[in-house]
């Protein structure tokens, strides 16, 4: 455990999971992930894939994601290429990185709207903190 009670969680090069995860932890991520994500905050290393939707409060994405991302503080390196739309409250983009979808400046509404549309007996996959 770090400092001030947060943990971290790692998603290695090595593993694919299918189905969603949410997370209270940092997470991680170097795997594939064919599901939404949602944690608190996302380090998206060059090498992974996510294959859904991501709802976090900051994101660092270097690696490939198609679906819609709903983060209050993004950071798009330049080796990522997002396939989907972007909602965000603050944005950085690293030149070069390749965005093929819409950009709109709400995150929090469009958090909302995603978590009103979860429907019940939805497989998850929880990692505790």
């Amino acid at each position: 455990m770090a400092n001030g009670g947060s943990t971290f969680s790692v998603i290695g090069a090595d593993v694919t999971i299918r189905g969603d995860i949410e997370a209270s932890a940092d997470l991680h991520v170097d795997g594939t992930i064919e599901g939404d994500l949602s944690c608190t905050s996302l380090v998206q290393g060059e090498s992974s894939c996510v294959e859904g939707a991501i709802n976090a409060e900051s994101a660092r994405l270097s690696g490939t994601v198609k679906g819609t991302i709903t983060v209050r503080d993004l950071v798009i390196l330049r080796s990522a290429r997002i396939d989907g739309d972007v909602h965000y409250e603050t944005l950085t983009i690293e030149q070069g990185a390749n965005v093929n979808g819409r950009f709109a400046p709400d995150a929090l509404k469009a958090a909302k709207a995603s978590l009103d549309r979860v429907e019940d007996g939805e497989q998850r996959l929880t990692l505790a903190g």
